[in-house]
């Protein structure tokens, strides 16, 4: 293979890299804080003992969780604005998708957390005199959310990474800002090395800290 290696183009689109970078963070973000919130809602819902609350969101879990990333993007980005009159800039469009699709996750791994709580803790919250407001908030979130850490953790993560498909639609995150530089350079192995350097050098770390927190919650339940 005959090809010279020019990594210079990729200093002077540096600026331009770390622009989508904000952007991808940005969405990563608030689409987390959306989804760790939503979760645990649509959790209790779907654990709930009236099947009018529970199999709505059932379904949404498994509508979200079988079919793909990218379908979701797409549908919320040219379905939406025509089946419901809702048109939102890229930016906040891309956070409800994403969002929604990280929450439904989410909720799964609170579900789980949620019916590991010990029937114990649940009675010592009755016999104090708490509301069942306030044994979900005191009792049932705290210890839910400790058991599910790693896995939302993980979750974030996926997301982060899913994050670029949002390029397909023109929003200006770093896999599009990426694909600008290669298209304008004609350097594509450049830019799209160092676009997945990037990546790796958020998601490796913070996929470190996933591990140390499980193993920390590990020996705190032996």
């Amino acid at each position: 293979m005959e090809y010279e290696f020019q990594f210079h183009y990729i200093l002077q689109a540096w600026p331009a890299l770390m622009q989508g970078l904000k952007v991808t963070v940005q969405l990563t973000v608030i689409a987390n804080v959306i989804a760790l919130t939503l979760g645990f809602v649509i959790a209790l819902l779907v654990l709930s003992k009236y099947w009018l609350l529970r199999a709505p969101f059932a379904l949404m879990i498994e509508l979200f969780r079988c079919t793909p990333v990218l379908v979701q993007i797409l549908w919320f980005f040219y379905c939406v604005p025509i089946l419901f009159g809702i048109y939102l800039a890229p930016l906040p469009m891309g956070i409800l998708a994403l969002g929604l699709n990280l929450a439904c996750f989410n909720a799964e791994a609170y579900r789980a957390a949620i019916q590991a709580v010990p029937r114990e803790q649940l009675d010592a919250g009755v016999a104090l005199g708490f509301s069942p407001l306030q044994r979900v908030r005191y009792v049932v979130f705290p210890h839910a959310f400790r058991a599910a850490l790693p896995v939302l953790i993980t979750n974030g993560i996926t997301l982060f990474q899913q994050s670029a498909l949002v390029a397909i639609v023109a929003l200006s995150d770093l896999m599009y800002m990426g694909r600008q530089v290669a298209t304008q350079s004609y350097r594509p192995i450049e830019t799209y090395t160092a676009v997945a350097l990037i990546y790796f050098a958020i998601s490796f770390p913070v996929s470190r800290v996933a591990a140390w927190v499980e193993q920390r919650l590990d020996a705190a339940r032996a």
